[in-house]
Formats: C-alpha cells, sequence, structure tokens
C-alpha cells in the first residue's frame, strides 16, 4: 500500500509531462524578451520580441497615449498602460488583449506597480493626487488626494516612482512637495510629507538601489533629495546652480529624470536647456563634469552594464542619439535613427538598444558594441518603449 502511494504521483507527473510535450511550440513561451512600444496616434501598443527583433501582434483600446508610461507584473505577462486620458489598462501580452481597463481620472501621465506586484498606483494632473488599484482585478482599493495648489485644484502628481517596502514616491508640482504614501495596509495608507521642498518639482526618479528619491525643479536651480533610509532627515537641497543657471534660456521639452543613468559611480543629467549632459558624483552629489552635446537632452540611458550612455534630444535637432563613454567622458558616436526620436529602450543585457523613430514611423534596432543598425520595424507614430526587463527593477 505504500509503495503504491508513491507511484501514484509518479504516474501522475509522467502523464503531464507528456502531455505537456504535446503542446505546439508556438503556444508554450515565456516573457523575459518580450516588450510593448506605445503608438501614439491610433491609441493602440504593439507587442515586440526583442530576441527575434520581431512585432508579435498590435492591441487597441488605450485611448488618448499621446503621453503615456508602462510598468509590468512580476512574471512580465501583464502590462499596465498609463494614457493621457486618465485611462489605465492591463494588456496581457501572451494573448495579446486588454484583459481591464479603467478610466480613472482626468488627465494621468504615469504610474508604479509595488514591490510585491499587488498594487498599481495611478499619478494624476487630474484631479491630482493618487489612486491605488488591485493589480489582479483593477479594483480601486484607496485614493490619496494632493495639496491644492493656487487654483484651489489639487496639485498635480508628478515623478511618481516605486519604493521598498511597499511605498510610492512622488512630487507635487503646484504645491512644491514631495510625499511617500505607504501601502502596507492597500485601503488605508499612510502618508510622509516633505513640504516646501522648493519651486515647482516637474519630475522625479529613484536611484537603483531604491535608497534615493530625486525631484528636479523647474521654478528654480537645483535638485531635491530624500534618503529613504532615513526620511527623517527631511528634504535636502542638492546641485544649486543646476539647470537653466543665471541666464533663462529656452527649454524646448522637458527632460525626463526617470531616464538618467547612473554609470561608474556617477550620475548623468539632462541639463535644462542647454547642450549638456552633467556629471555628479553619485555619493557626494556634486557636479564633477559637464559634457557637451548635440542639443538638449531630453533621456539619458545608462546601457545596462554601464559603459555607455545614450541620449536623444529636443526638437529641433531630434534626429540624432548619441552615445557617452564613460570610462572617457566624452562622446564617441552619434547616429541618425530618423526623425522626431522619442524613446530608447535596452535588451535587458545591453547588447542592442531599441528607438522610436516617430515621424518616419519605425523603430531601429542598433548594436551597442558595432553601433550596426540592425533592424527595422514599422510602428505608427511610435513612442515609448518598455521591455519586460523592468518587472525587476526599482523605480521602473
Amino acid at each position: 500500500m505504500a509503495a503504491s502511494r508513491f507511484l501514484r504521483p509518479a504516474g501522475a507527473l509522467a502523464a503531464a509531462v507528456i502531455l505537456a510535450g504535446c503542446a505546439s511550440p508556438a503556444s508554450v513561451r515565456g516573457t523575459g524578451d518580450l516588450g510593448l512600444v506605445i503608438e501614439r496616434a491610433s491609441g493602440s501598443v504593439q507587442i515586440v520580441d526583442n530576441t527575434n527583433r520581431a512585432s508579435l501582434a498590435r492591441v487597441n483600446g488605450f485611448g488618448d497615449l499621446s503621453h503615456a508610461a508602462a510598468v509590468y507584473s512580476r512574471d512580465g505577462r501583464y502590462a499596465f498602460v498609463f494614457g493621457r486620458d486618465g485611462g489605465l489598462t492591463k494588456v496581457d501580452l501572451l494573448q495579446a488583449r486588454v484583459v481591464a481597463r479603467t478610466v480613472q481620472g482626468g488627465n494621468s501621465i504615469g504610474g508604479a506597480i509595488s514591490q510585491d506586484g499587488r498594487l498599481v498606483a495611478v499619478a494624476n494632473y487630474e484631479p491630482g493626487g493618487i489612486k491605488i488599484f488591485d493589480a489582479a482585478t483593477l479594483e480601486l482599493l484607496a485614493e490619496v488626494p494632493s495639496t491644492p495648489g493656487p487654483d484651489g485644484k489639487g496639485a498635480k502628481v508628478v515623478g511618481i516612482a516605486d519604493a521598498p517596502g511597499n511605498r510610492f514616491v512622488y512630487s507635487l508640482f503646484e504645491a512644491g512637495e514631495i510625499w511617500i504614501v505607504d501601502a502596507a495596509d492597500p485601503r488605508h495608507p499612510r502618508t510622509t510629507r516633505f513640504r516646501d521642498v522648493g519651486k515647482q518639482p516637474y519630475d522625479g526618479l529613484i536611484t537603483p538601489d531604491g535608497r534615493f528619491y530625486i525631484a528636479g525643479l523647474f521654478g528654480e536651480d537645483g535638485l531635491v533629495l530624500v534618503d529613504l533610509w532615513d526620511t527623517g532627515a527631511g528634504a535636502k537641497r542638492i546641485l544649486d546652480g543646476y539647470g537653466r543657471g543665471g541666464e533663462k534660456l529656452p527649454v524646448y521639452k522637458m527632460p525626463h529624470l526617470r531616464g538618467w543613468a547612473m554609470a561608474g559611480g556617477y550620475a548623468f543629467l539632462p541639463a535644462i536647456g542647454r547642450d549638456e549632459v552633467l556629471v555628479v558624483d553619485a555619493k557626494t552629489w556634486k557636479q564633477v563634469a559637464a559634457i557637451p552635446v548635440h542639443g538638449q537632452p531630453v533621456f539619458v540611458m545608462a546601457r545596462p552594464d554601464g559603459r555607455q550612455v545614450w541620449v536623444n534630444f529636443a526638437f529641433p535637432k531630434n534626429d540624432t542619439v548619441q552615445v557617452i563613454d564613460v570610462a572617457a567622458l566624452a562622446v564617441v558616436q552619434a547616429l541618425k535613427p530618423g526623425r522626431t526620436v522619442l524613446h530608447m529602450e535596452f535588451t535587458a543585457r545591453g547588447d542592442e538598444v531599441w528607438i522610436s523613430a516617430r515621424d518616419d514611423d519605425r523603430l531601429v534596432v542598433y548594436d551597442t558594441a558595432s553601433f550596426e543598425r540592425r533592424a527595422e520595424l514599422p510602428a505608427r507614430s511610435p513612442s515609448g518603449i518598455f521591455f519586460t526587463w523592468r518587472a525587476h527593477r526599482i523605480g521602473l
């Protein structure tokens, strides 16, 4: 009797293996090399395979994607897309279909997923504040209104990022504040507020180790840093003089701090309104160099191994991408992927980079060692490119 009890599970396992072996190869695959591309003009996303440099499917029904971002479930199967119209859309990459959608606000530009993958937070311009949803069902669990701005409306939320401990950190543009929301009890989140951090924080980021949250200031020069290991120390001003400096220069497109680079012990920052990438010591948070570049930087992104930093630019010089060698702190390559380059995304180990050229309706793939153009794929006014490796990185 004892022997038969042990044999039955073995037989069941053998049967399962046989059944799995009968499955079509096309019906079974991982998600680690998948991603999606925002097609802003048509409210659609394109699902892509970055190993085979192939388009797999197009999914419609995402609303206004004129400004959009995405995060991933921990298994990389589901993406959560945040649209300009306040839409939060959950898409299944393997089945290429929308599985849930809610229009939760009037104007939204981003969001984040919690450390445990169970919560999705949406940052709102209108009505301000954030909303926290169940990642499985998109059930609304909590709303955290923001401080009113000078017009009496809730301040716009910008620069939202996930932090360890199921926390969300973000900035309030008109109110000049930084908030940390602890969502350990998602129906009753607790908020820590840092007031008067500076004028008009316009974007924010969290360092890859999850320790520091840094917000850029549009209304004055400088950045603001919060040490999430020591929140009692308050918000600290760093890089005074960062930004436009004494001369108020035109800003053609606000740089995105979320795409900044940490490499070689340095942080590489887009200078606001200047044709420079600033190099900052990541221990002291003091500037050590400024690298002249082709135009006003928008995204400044490090290859995963940290040896290179890739930079794209604002109008009217947005047909060019430059590559900075981190060891030399100098530009070593310039590429022309196409008209209106909006975004870049590296493969997980950095052997290739995908670039969106919106006005040429195409994606361009480059080898990052040789700078050879490897492939081109058609896309409808592509902007953001988001690969599933982001599921395993803090702040992305």
